[in-house]
């Protein structure tokens, strides 16, 4: 018969323990209570949860950095990949529906307007959009960088710094954060509520973007995503320029 616990003992205390001691709070912390160094920049927005990190990676040092500066460049990249996946999973459903700009895309008059899934339009359109496109990403990367205070130096995860820092804005006036100036005198307590929101929402849309493209490879993978109807994808998803070129064919060709 399983032994039920004392209702007098309140939970997550020790058995024998004196009435009053502290309680021991559940957390994900694989095993290891996280350093005292950093650890209010590694504290969860999902406060039920608590701190996760199976792998151990805050507690490393990469490039033999301090701890706060390798946790500086996690919490970075995880801001910075869930606004790319919320971005992409806005765009796949927009795309999916038939949204596009009414311009057209190609000097040549090409419409924008190439039909198919989100992933057959990427393969649909010219390869110098293709480059156009990374080449403006590795801007902002390079930018994001050398302009501002460096994350892993002080600086705040997730900031991306004004184009005016580095004199950018003489071809690009608009900022990526707050381009109208509205949240200029947002309340640092706000902020930091509304920044623990948005890796949430970026976390889950990470997760969302990887089930909309296992679906369409794998159909049936995703079952929700199955019901919906996700159109199944012929081409592969790790290989984006696979109808420019593809680097490990047996026969490489750049353009054919």
């Amino acid at each position: 018969m399983p032994r039920r616990r004392d209702a007098r003992r309140p939970r997550g205390a020790r058995e024998g323990a004196e009435p009053g001691a502290p309680t021991r709070r559940l957390a994900f912390w694989g095993g290891r209570r996280p350093p005292r160094e950093g650890r209010d920049a590694r504290a969860s927005p999902a406060q039920t949860i608590g701190f996760y990190d199976p792998l151990g990676l805050s507690s490393q040092n990469f490039w033999g950095k301090s701890e706060s500066e390798t946790i500086g460049f996690l919490r970075h990249a995880e801001i910075k990949h869930g606004r790319v996946a919320m971005a992409a999973f806005s765009g796949y459903c927009l795309q999916a529906n038939g949204v596009h700009w009414p311009w057209p895309m190609t000097m040549d008059g090409g419409s924008f307007d190439m039909g198919g899934t989100p992933a057959e339009q990427w393969d649909a359109i010219p390869l110098n959009a293709k480059i156009q496109i990374l080449a403006f990403i590795g801007f902002l990367e390079f930018y994001d960088e050398i302009a501002g205070t460096h994350y892993m130096k002080g600086g705040r995860p997730g900031d991306y710094p004004s184009f005016k820092v580095g004199g950018a804005d003489r071809f690009l006036p608009v900022d990526l954060y707050d381009p109208a100036g509205l949240f200029s005198g947002m309340s640092a307590e706000k902020s930091k509520k509304g920044l623990l929101v948005e890796i949430n929402n970026g976390r889950a849309a990470m997760l969302a973007i990887m089930a909309f493209m296992s679906e369409a490879k794998i159909p049936g993978s995703v079952p929700v995503l199955t019901k919906i109807g996700i159109p199944a994808y012929a081409g592969d998803v790790m290989m984006p320029f696979e109808g420019n070129f593809r680097p490990f064919a047996e026969n490489f060709h750049v353009f054919g």
